[in-house]
């Protein structure tokens, strides 16, 4: 078993991608492939649930203290990236659903996989997990008033705050309190000592199971004539991986950081919270169906981008930095 696991850890990528490829061709084939979409929900809370648990709750504090990993972290994703985000979405600012789209999925900073290709180049992953919960909180705080800004107000009217806390509670809190109860009661119980074990081991499958789900769902309304429209967005999501870059390199030496943990904040600057902004694309109103697609379309542009990510970075970041 430790075998197995070991194999899809070392092969993920593939394995991420292999699930996209065949969730594709499944969502073609298949009739009756768009009802998955109900799934989303309950794959992505287990796969937060998995993220969370991975958070050692019991150093949160110490960790978060770093002021200037942390500064530097909020400063990127909440400052750099709206500015890097308002002059790109210009591209797409003549389609309003388009840009409800992009914007919501480029303003959000990933808190889930980030921690897996993070791990993969060699960066602090720990301290992506111990800053998941202020990212979330951080986003759902400036989400709404960046959409104000880069939109519109008459976008942002229609961004219901109703569909955004429920996917915080049912998506985040709930998630992170059922993490924080088990890790409590692993103190004290050896069975609950297993369940953090077993959900690292269920960390790749729980993923692929839901990029399958999500493409599976939404492939057969791009098959119904909007490819050229999403094929429109990719430029700008590769140029914000190729912009992202060298900005995160340099708040990192601003900021004075350590080479795994200037890695980090490279990947926290280039990675977005796709699967989590997602239920919220869903929610909106019919005008604005195509966002759901922009958001996923994203996802296949960045995992390809993480890619080149993992080789990239440390080539950026060498660990001899000062």
């Amino acid at each position: 078993m430790r075998g197995v696991v070991a194999g899809l850890e070392r092969h993920q990528v593939a394995v991420y991608l292999g699930a996209i490829a065949a969730a594709g061709l499944g969502g073609l084939l298949l009739p009756g492939a768009a009802t998955l979409d109900v799934a989303i929900e309950p794959v992505l809370g287990l796969l937060l649930f998995a993220t969370f648990l991975g958070v050692p709750f019991a150093a949160l504090g110490p960790a978060l203290r770093d002021g200037r990993f942390v500064l530097a972290l909020l400063a990127l994703n909440f400052v750099v990236v709206p500015v890097v985000v308002g002059l790109l979405s210009r591209f797409v600012a003549h389609d309003r659903a388009v840009l409800v789209g992009v914007l919501l999925v480029l303003l959000a900073p990933c808190i889930d996989y980030v921690i897996v290709f993070a791990g993969l180049a060699g960066a602090a992953a720990d301290r992506l997990l111990a800053a998941a919960p202020l990212l979330m909180l951080a986003q759902a705080v400036l989400l709404p008033a960046y959409l104000w800004l880069l939109a519109g107000p008459d976008v942002a009217d229609a961004v219901e705050a109703g569909p955004f806390l429920h996917a915080l509670l049912v998506l985040v809190v709930l998630p992170l309190a059922a993490a924080v109860l088990v890790q409590l009661a692993a103190r004290r119980w050896r069975v609950a000592r297993r369940v953090p074990a077993a959900a690292a081991a269920a960390m790749v499958p729980l993923m692929a199971a839901t990029l399958a789900v999500v493409v599976a769902s939404q492939v057969p309304a791009v098959a119904g004539g909007r490819l050229a429209t999403l094929l429109a967005v990719v430029p700008v999501y590769v140029a914000f991986l190729a912009v992202m870059a060298p900005l995160g390199v340099a708040a990192a030496r601003v900021a004075g950081l350590d080479a795994p943990t200037a890695r980090a904040l490279v990947f926290s600057g280039a990675t977005r919270n796709s699967l989590v902004v997602l239920p919220l694309a869903l929610a909106l109103p019919a005008p604005y169906a195509i966002a759901a697609l922009v958001v996923v379309t994203q996802t296949l542009v960045e995992l390809v981008g993480m890619v080149v990510y993992v080789r990239l970075v440390p080539r950026l970041v060498p660990l001899t930095r000062r």
